[in-house]
C-alpha cells in the first residue's frame, strides 16, 4: 500500500488559516471553554501549540532587496519516517499507520512526555504534568482520530480539504515528492535561488512535505533534523535497565524473605520457648 502525505506550499499560500479552524472544528478541539487568545503584537494566534491546537500558521517578516515581505509556514506534527516519539513511546500510544504517518491513540498515553523530548520540531503538547501521571499527550493525527477518522473513510485530512489557494495537497508520497521537487525547480529558475523541498530526505522522509522558497531555516525549521540521542537511550537502554534492577530488588527480597522465615520455623517463633 502505498503511503500517504500532505505537501505544503509556503509560495502559494496567504496564510488564511482555514486550515487551523478546521483542524479544530474536525478534531473537536475547540469544544469546552476553548482557548483563550490575545493580541501579542502578532497576526499568529495564539501564541503556540497546545494541547487543543494541533496546527498553527506562522508569520516571519522578510528583507529583500530592500523590501519587507512575508513568510508564511505551517506548523504542527512532521510524520517523519526516523519518528523520535514512537521510538521513545512506553505504551506504544504513539505509533506508525499502514499508510506511513504517525498516528496516536490517546486512551493508551501514560502522560510520561517521553515524546516531547524526544521530538526534534518541539510538537507534541502534554496536558497536566508527568508527575501527577494523569497527562495526556495531544499533537495532529493526520485526521485519523478514533471516531472522526477521514483518512481511513477515503477523505484528505480536514486541514487540506479547506485550503482555498490549495497550498495544501494530500496523495501519495511518492508523487507529491515528485510534484514537490518540481515546484521547487520552478521557484529557483524565477530567481529563488534558496528553494528547497523540506522533507523529502529528512528523518528518512516526512509525510508532511514543504515547498519552501527560501532556506529552511529563513522558516524557522532545523536543519538537518535529528532524534536527540540521550531520549532513546533513556528508553531503549537506562529505562529497561531500570526495570531489571528493580526486578531484581523485589526478587533479593523475596528470597531474603523467605531465608529468614525459614530460620525461624527451624529455630522456633521469636519469643517460644523450647523445652
Amino acid at each position: 500500500m502505498a503511503e500517504k502525505a500532505i505537501l505544503y506550499d509556503a509560495a502559494r499560500c496567504t496564510a488564511c488559516r482555514g486550515c487551523q479552524a478546521a483542524c479544530k472544528q474536525w478534531n473537536e478541539s475547540d469544544e469546552g471553554e476553548g482557548e483563550k487568545t490575545t493580541n501579542f503584537g502578532s497576526y499568529e494566534n495564539p501564541r503556540d501549540l497546545s494541547p487543543k491546537t494541533w496546527l498553527k500558521m506562522e508569520f516571519r517578516e522578510v528583507e529583500r532587496n530592500g523590501k519587507v515581505s512575508w513568510l508564511f509556514s505551517r506548523r504542527a506534527c512532521m510524520h517523519c519516517t526516523d519518528a523520535g516519539c514512537v521510538k521513545v513511546c512506553p505504551t506504544k500510544a504513539v505509533f506508525h499507520h499502514e499508510l506511513g504517518f504517525v498516528a496516536y491513540n490517546k486512551d493508551l498515553c501514560s502522560g510520561c512526555g517521553y515524546c516531547i523530548e524526544a521530538c526534534p520540531f518541539n510538537v507534541p503538547r502534554l496536558t497536566g504534568n508527568r508527575i501527577s501521571g494523569i497527562g495526556k499527550m495531544d499533537k495532529c493525527t493526520f485526521c485519523t482520530t478514533p471516531n472522526l477518522d477521514r483518512v481511513d473513510n477515503g477523505q484528505e485530512p480536514a486541514c487540506v480539504k479547506t485550503c482555498p489557494p490549495h497550498a495544501l495537497a494530500y496523495g501519495d508520497r511518492d508523487k507529491l515528492v515528485a510534484e514537490g521537487r518540481k515546484r521547487v525547480a520552478t521557484l529557483q529558475a524565477n530567481g529563488n535561488s534558496n528553494a528547497y523541498l523540506f522533507g523529502d530526505k529528512e528523518l528518512d522522509g516526512l509525510h508532511v512535505l514543504y515547498v519552501l522558497a527560501e532556506a529552511p531555516a529563513t522558516y524557522g525549521l532545523p536543519i538537518n533534523p535529528k532524534v536527540p540521542a540521550a531520549s532513546v537511550v533513556w528508553q531503549n537502554v537506562m529505562q529497561p535497565l531500570g526495570w531489571v534492577l528493580g526486578g531484581l530488588t523485589i526478587v533479593g527480597l523475596g528470597l531474603n524473605f523467605m531465608v529468614a522465615r525459614e530460620a525461624r520455623l527451624t529455630k522456633g517463633l521469636p519469643g517460644k520457648k523450647e523445652e
